[in-house]
């Protein structure tokens, strides 16, 4: 995303379509993509400690990124785009899905 707007106007449509789509509160699967050579999923283990989360993680073919996929009850909408602007602060190099 190039800019504060862009990132805002993202959070605002996803918002939105949370609330159309599911009864809060309910379960949420995160996806990111982080590169390998760095301890990221370390990070996003702790962004999500002491949630009840269920992580998974996947190396990509030739090794160089390593996929996430975070499952965890989430109490509203905005508590979903929370985590996703705490990753996104704290990781660097994340690419979230």
């Amino acid at each position: 995303m190039s800019g504060a707007k862009d990132q805002e106007e993202f959070y605002s449509k996803l918002k939105s379509q949370l609330q159309e789509t599911s009864l809060w509160p309910s379960e949420y699967l995160y996806k990111f993509i982080v590169p390998t050579k760095s301890n990221q999923v370390k990070t996003i283990e702790d962004i999500f400690d002491n949630m009840g989360a269920v992580i998974t993680t996947k190396k990509s073919k030739k090794g160089t990124y390593i996929s996430t996929s975070v499952n965890v009850r989430m109490k509203n909408p905005d508590a979903v785009i929370e985590k996703y602007k705490e990753v996104a602060n704290k990781v660097e190099g994340v690419i979230s899905l």
